[in-house]
């Protein structure tokens, strides 16, 4: 090994927490599939709640709407709202409140329970 290789081995293994990956960002792991709730009951609440006249939304009658992002692959995204980790309680604070997230966020607080929201982020963690 030569001298400069050497050094720069050992000034790495003394710098704690630092790891050598390359140049390449890593992505965050895929979020957690909803254990809880109900998909089908939470397809049926989608509609209820009017969701898609803002989004529009896989297996969703009459989910058209462009005003909101695509829920489109929903389960295999990063975050919410772009800055949220995708997780189950993070969507279903998300779902409940987005104004509490997000104040003055073009998404409304709906006014959906937390059982509904449970059975929302269900469903949304189908469509990857």
């Amino acid at each position: 090994m030569s001298r400069r290789l050497w050094i720069l081995a050992t000034v790495l293994a003394a710098l704690p927490g630092v790891a050598v990956t390359g140049c390449a960002p890593t992505s965050p792991p895929p979020p957690p599939e909803s254990r809880v709730g109900r998909p089908d009951r939470g397809a049926k609440l989608i509609a209820q709640y009017g969701c898609g006249s803002c989004h529009t939304i896989p297996g969703i009658e009459r989910a058209g709407g462009l005003v909101g992002p695509p829920l489109t692959r929903f389960g295999a995204r990063s975050y919410i709202a772009g800055e949220l980790p995708n997780n189950a309680d993070n969507l279903r604070r998300w779902i409940t409140d987005p104004q509490a997230v997000e104040p003055g966020t073009a998404m409304p607080n709906l006014g959906v329970s937390a059982i509904d929201a449970q059975d929302i982020a269900a469903y949304l963690y189908t469509l990857d």
